[in-house]
C-alpha cells in the first residue's frame, strides 16, 4: 500500500477528523485561569482516550500545574517526537465574539470554510492535524512507519511553568532523533515553511527618580532637571539615523544569513508595503541596509513598548514628576548574549543619568535565540515533502518571535527542533473569533503524512 492509499483515507475521514476537532475545542481549557483547572484535566484525558483509540499507550502525567499527556508508539524508522499544546487562551473581552467561542462550528468566511473557536488554530487544530495523520496512516498499514513520542503540553499559554522540571526529569523517555513542533504558520496562504530560527527575548522595567517629591513647574521649571525629559533623549538615542541600535557590543554574535537561505527568503517576494499598509504605516523602521523581511525573522530588534511618568489624566497638572519609567525590549538573534546585552543597556542608561538620579530595575531572565541545524538530512527531507503538497515549494524561514520550547529540546533533550505550521496570518489567534482554515487543517494532515513518509525513507 503507497503514501497515495494514506492520503486518500485522509480526504475521505475528514468530516470525522473535523468532529473530532471539534469536540476537543469545546473543553474550555484556559490555562492561566484557575476557574478552568479542571477542564484542563478533561482535555487531558481527552486527549489520552483519543490516542489510545489508536493503539497509541499513552498517559496523562500530573504536574504541579496542568498535567502534561505522554504516548509512545514503536517503528522500523527513525525515533519521532510531536509537541503540541492543548491550553488555551482566555477569550476575553466575551462581546466581541460573534458565537461562543467554547461552541466552535464551521463558517463560511470569504468563500472559505473555516474552523470557529478558541483554539481552532493555536494550537488544538495545529497538534490535531500530527494525530490525525498518525491515524490514517495506522488504519491503512495496521502500524506507524517511525517510532513516535507524542508529547503535550497544558501551560503553554501561561509560561510554561511545569515544562522544564518535566522535560529534566523525563528527558531520557523523551529524547529523539528529531522533535517536531506543530505551531507556526504558513508564508501567506499557500507557501509551507519550515522555521529554523527563532528570536530571543530579553525586557528592562525601569524607573529613574531625580527630585524627591513632584515639584510644581512654575517654581521649578528651568531650574530642575525633569525625569521625563532625561528618559525621552536616553530612549531616543537608543538608535540612530539608519536604523541601528547603538549599544555598545550590540550585533556582537549577529550573523549572516547563508546563501541558500537568503536565496530563499529572496524567493519569497515579501510585499512589506501591503504587509505595513494593513496597520496604516508605509516605510521600514528598521536598519536601513537589510530587506524588510530580515528585519523581521533574521535581526535584532530594540522597542520602546511602554513609557509614563508624570500626570496623564484630564486638564493639565502642571508639575515637573519625581520619576519616569519605561519598559523596552529586544528581540535576540543568533549568538546574542542576553546578560551582556542587559549590561550594556544598563551601563548606556546609568551614563546618561544626571549624577544625583537613581534608577530602579524590575526585571526577568532574558532568553537567547535559537537556532536550528538544517544540516541534518530530516529537514531537507520534510521540506521536499511539504513541497509536494502545496502550491509553492516549502522555505526555511525565521519567525520574529519566540518559541522557548524549541530550544529546551536542544538543550534539555539534545534534540534539534523541526518547526513546521499551519496557521494563516489571520487566524485572529489570541483575540477573538479565532478561526483555522478547513483547507490548511485538511493540507495539514496530508502534509504530516508526507512528511512521516518521506523520514522514514531515511532511516
Amino acid at each position: 500500500m503507497s503514501l497515495e492509499t494514506v492520503l486518500s483515507r485522509i480526504d475521505q475521514d475528514l468530516p470525522a477528523a473535523i468532529e473530532r476537532l471539534l469536540e476537543l475545542l469545546r473543553i474550555p481549557s484556559i490555562s492561566t485561569d484557575p476557574a478552568y483547572r479542571n477542564d484542563c484535566q478533561t482535555a487531558a484525558d481527552w486527549l489520552v482516550s483519543d490516542l489510545q483509540s489508536i493503539g497509541i499507550e499513552s498517559e496523562k502525567r500530573q504536574t504541579p500545574g496542568h498535567p502534561m499527556v505522554v504516548g509512545h508508539i514503536d517503528g522500523p524508522g527513525p525515533h519521532i517526537l510531536f509537541y503540541g499544546h492543548y491550553d488555551v487562551q482566555p477569550v476575553d473581552p466575551l462581546d466581541l465574539w460573534d458565537r461562543d467561542p467554547f461552541d466552535p462550528a464551521l463558517e463560511d468566511v470569504d468563500g472559505h470554510k473555516v474552523i470557529r473557536g478558541r483554539g481552532s488554530s493555536d494550537d488544538k487544530g495545529q497538534l490535531m492535524t500530527f494525530v490525525e495523520a498518525c491515524r490514517a496512516w495506522k488504519s491503512v498499514h495496521g502500524s506507524l512507519p517511525c517510532k513516535i513520542t507524542f508529547f503535550f503540553e497544558g501551560e503553554e499559554e501561561s509560561g510554561s511553568p511545569s515544562l522544564i522540571p518535566f522535560m529534566k526529569e523525563n528527558a531520557e523517555e523523551l529524547k529523539s532523533d528529531v522533535a517536531l513542533i506543530c505551531d507556526t504558520g504558513l508564508f501567506g496562504d499557500s507557501t509551507p515553511t519550515i522555521v529554523t530560527m527563532l528570536r530571543g527575548l530579553l525586557g528592562e522595567d525601569f524607573t529613574i527618580t531625580g527630585p524627591d517629591r513632584d515639584l510644581h513647574s512654575g517654581m521649578y521649571g528651568g531650574i530642575a532637571m525633569n525625569p521625563i525629559r532625561v528618559l525621552t533623549r536616553i530612549l531616543a538615542d537608543l538608535h540612530d539615523d539608519t536604523g541601528r541600535v547603538t549599544l555598545p557590543g550590540f550585533y556582537d554574535g549577529v550573523e549572516e544569513l547563508p546563501e541558500d537561505v537568503l536565496a530563499q527568503w529572496q524567493g519569497l517576494n515579501f510585499d512589506h508595503a501591503a504587509f505595513l499598509g494593513e496597520v496604516g504605516l508605509k516605510e521600514p523602521a528598521g536598519e536601513q541596509d537589510r530587506m524588510p523581511i530580515e528585519m523581521i525573522w533574521s535581526r535584532p530588534t530594540c522597542d520602546v513598548n511602554g513609557i509614563w511618568g508624570g500626570y496623564t489624566g484630564a486638564g493639565f497638572k502642571t508639575v515637573l514628576p519625581s520619576q519616569a519609567s519605561a519598559k523596552v525590549s529586544f528581540r535576540l538573534v543568533g549568538k546574542q548574549d542576553p546578560d551582556a546585552i542587559r549590561k550594556s543597556f544598563r551601563d548606556y542608561v546609568e551614563s546618561r543619568l544626571p549624577e544625583e538620579f537613581s534608577i530602579e530595575y524590575r526585571t526577568e531572565k532574558g532568553s537567547p535565540a535559537s537556532q536550528m541545524s538544517i544540516d541534518n538530512p530530516a529537514f531537507e527531507k520534510a521540506r521536499r515533502a511539504l513541497s509536494d503538497e502545496w502550491p509553492h515549494p516549502a522555505a526555511y524561514v525565521g519567525c520574529g518571535g519566540s518559541i522557548p520550547i524549541a530550544g529546551y529540546f536542544k538543550d534539555i533533550l539534545g534534540t534539534d527542533a523541526m518547526l513546521i505550521g499551519f496557521g494563516k496570518d489571520d487566524d485572529q489567534i489570541h483575540s477573538p473569533n479565532e478561526k483555522y482554515d478547513l483547507s490548511s487543517f485538511h493540507h495539514g494532515v496530508r502534509s504530516w503524512a508526507r512528511i512521516l513518509d518521506a523520514l522514514a525513507k531515511q532511516g
